[in-house]
């Protein structure tokens, strides 16, 4: 039988999740790290992307993160993000509305000046990652 970990997923918000998985997988700033029970503790930042984890009952799940820190101690992973969804909990049709918005707002950038371009492409990346982790099955 596999040694779980504790992962938590915290926003400024809510407990996203508070659970016991096998692995843990995250988006870290400097690429994707894995975390299994006994991993030599460290800290780092996340960008935007998907957190995968198998929970004690070897069932794969997703969550979106926008940006923020994990933890991995050696029995926990915490996670500290600016947002974040379950993939059960992203609203399909705000993700595609947010990413025509941020795609007009690209395409705009070319004609004016006072666009926000990283603002915009973040928003982009937010949206698109959302509904890529919704269409998980």
């Amino acid at each position: 039988m596999a040694v779980n970990i504790h992962l938590e997923v915290v926003t400024p918000e809510k407990i996203v999740v508070s659970e016991e998985a096998q692995i843990v997988a995250s988006p870290g700033s400097l690429g994707e790290f894995g975390v299994l029970s006994g991993h030599t503790p460290f800290l780092t930042t996340l960008k935007t992307g998907m957190i995968r984890y198998t929970d004690a009952n070897e069932k794969e799940h997703f969550v979106f993160v926008s940006g923020g820190f994990a933890e991995a101690l050696p029995d926990k992973v915490t996670v500290l993000a600016e947002s974040a969804e379950r993939r059960s909990d992203i609203d399909l049709g705000r993700a595609k509305e947010a990413l025509e918005r941020a795609q007009k707002r690209l395409a705009e950038e070319r004609a004016r000046e006072d666009i926000d371009f990283n603002r915009a492409r973040a928003s982009l990346e937010r949206a698109t990652f959302r509904i890529r982790i919704a269409g998980l099955s």
